[in-house]
């Protein structure tokens, strides 16, 4: 049986973590709102900056549903990209790339993740690998 989902419902629920930083807690911020092949379906909002995370198992799909947000990808080479992302757009995070997003006006995004997700809070990701 398919569910349809109700995302404003779902984020009507859920806490807006105002002034994130790479040590927060995030703990009722991010809904987690449907299983997806080997991860999930999650929604969540915030203001501030995250920790540096990778996906060993796949590509993350982003959308940012309200704000913006600048999405920044390093790989294993350390090369950067940044990209600049606002209601309505989308981004997929190649897989094994760590990422981080800067978002100090706010942002709700709703992303499609697969797990395991590795998070540091290191200033910067590791160079290789």
């Amino acid at each position: 049986m398919t569910d349809a989902i109700d995302i404003e419902a779902v984020l009507s629920n859920q806490k807006f973590l105002e002034g994130r930083t790479r040590f927060s807690d995030t703990t009722g911020v991010f809904a987690r709102m449907a299983e997806y092949r080997d991860g999930a379906v999650f929604a969540g909002g915030f203001s501030g900056v995250s920790q540096w995370e990778r996906h060993p198992n796949g590509e993350e799909i982003v959308q940012i549903l309200k704000g913006s947000v600048t999405l920044t990808l390093r790989d294993g080479d350390g090369s950067e990209e940044k990209l600049d992302l606002a209601q309505g757009m989308i981004a997929i995070v190649p897989q094994n790339t760590w990422h981080q997003f800067h978002a100090p006006n706010g942002v709700t995004i709703m992303t499609t993740t697969p797990q395991p997700t590795e998070h540091i809070t290191d200033e910067e990701p590791p160079a290789a690998g």
